[in-house]
């Protein structure tokens, strides 16, 4: 069974003449999950587009780009990336302060930073930067983590997560407080610290409401009842739900669902693109997508297992479950039993800083295994 592949450039080989690596190691099951996921979402927008070849060109090349950051983070040693960790970091808070300041507004919300032609969305970076600063600051210390590093984590998690929330963005910035919250989970929290946090949390859930703006407030109303605004609030729900309810076992067929066609569908190359999948693809192709997305979450668990390293354990297992909560929240969402909270669908979604953004984390994991194996050779 292939666990990775080692091309190794000798002598006067084309490889040894190339800039590149002379040792490309890859983890293939890995690997070969995530291009299932964009050829199969490439395949998925050209349908919910309207059959946009420009759309879906653009979305190729920015999974080209993420491959590219992918090869070049597995060739990092995860004990390397530690010098460039606070880097990521700090350049993912001025990023997110520039967003506050002169980033693009789009429908109510600022969130893009316009580099030329090139729209970044920092808070998707911060999925990533986030995880790996508080690994950093976890593993420099003691593990199983106290208290007083708890506290400290929690600063370095609750800062980025106010700023997006600034923006507004509820989902992403509850996604990134989950993804360092993982991070301790693995790091060895105590269960009574837990306890304890999670009755803070709950303690807070009137501030958090009071908080929130209309919209926000006016979404988790509409999960219990969609019917009470048809044409408004609920309008997302009512149309996802229809479109995967009418997929049915087989499904309509690629470039026949009339809930995306007709343009009923909103946000369907995005955030609702699971329901054009339900709607094309019936059961059977969401049970199909479920079996590659979870070979993608077991073969990253796995990695975390294997890791020989705490920093490598942690900070895989956190990726992998952070993973796992965006294909959670995106699907649950979609169907009607989350809020509507703006989250993409994984690797299918358009979207080229979150394509970006999970490629280079894939590669770290990757970075992470592959020299496990240099290691005990």
């Amino acid at each position: 069974m292939w666990r990775s592949i080692t091309i190794t450039g000798r002598g006067g080989s084309l490889f040894s003449r190339l800039p590149f690596p002379r040792e490309l190691r890859l983890d293939m099951p890995l690997l070969s999950g995530v291009v299932l996921l964009v050829f199969f979402g490439l395949g998925v927008l050209y349908s919910s587009s309207g059959q946009d070849e420009a759309l879906v060109l653009r979305q190729f090349i920015r999974f080209i780009v993420g491959l590219m950051a992918m090869l070049v983070l597995a060739h990092i040693r995860p004990e390397r990336l530690h010098y460039l960790i606070p880097v990521i970091y700090v350049g993912c808070l001025l990023l997110l302060v520039g967003v506050l300041f002169i980033g693009d507004v789009a429908q109510g919300a600022r969130r893009w930073l316009r580099v030329g032609p090139v729209g970044i969305q920092p808070s998707e970076l911060a999925k990533l930067a986030v995880p790996l600063m508080v690994t950093y600051f976890v593993c420099a210390g003691s593990v199983p983590v106290r208290a007083t590093r708890v506290a400290i984590a929690g600063l370095l998690i609750a800062v980025p997560v106010a700023m997006i929330m600034a923006q507004p963005d509820l989902g992403t910035s509850m996604l990134v407080a989950v993804a360092g919250a993982f991070v301790l989970f693995f790091a060895g929290m105590s269960r009574v610290l837990i306890a304890l946090l999670g009755a803070i949390a709950l303690a807070a859930m009137p501030l958090l409401w009071s908080m929130m703006h209309d919209y926000q407030r006016q979404r988790i109303l509409t999960l219990l009842n969609p019917q009470d605004d048809p044409l408004g609030a609920g309008y997302h729900i009512i149309q996802s739900t229809i479109a995967i309810g009418s997929g049915g076992l087989y499904g309509k067929g690629w470039l026949n669902g009339t809930q995306s066609r007709l343009d009923f569908l909103p946000e369907r190359s995005t955030d609702f693109i699971f329901a054009v999948i339900s709607e094309e693809f019936g059961l059977l192709g969401v049970l199909l997508l479920l079996v590659i997305y979870f070979s993608v979450i077991g073969r990253g668990l796995f990695i975390a297992y294997h890791a020989q390293e705490t920093f490598g354990r942690i900070l895989a297992g956190a990726l992998t479950l952070t993973f796992f909560c965006y294909v959670f929240v995106n699907i649950g969402m979609v169907s009607g039993i989350l809020p509507v909270v703006g989250i993409p669908l994984p690797l299918i979604s358009y979207g080229g800083t979150s394509m970006v953004t999970l490629m280079a984390g894939f590669g770290i994991m990757m970075s992470i295994h592959t020299h496990r194996r240099l290691l005990s050779a």
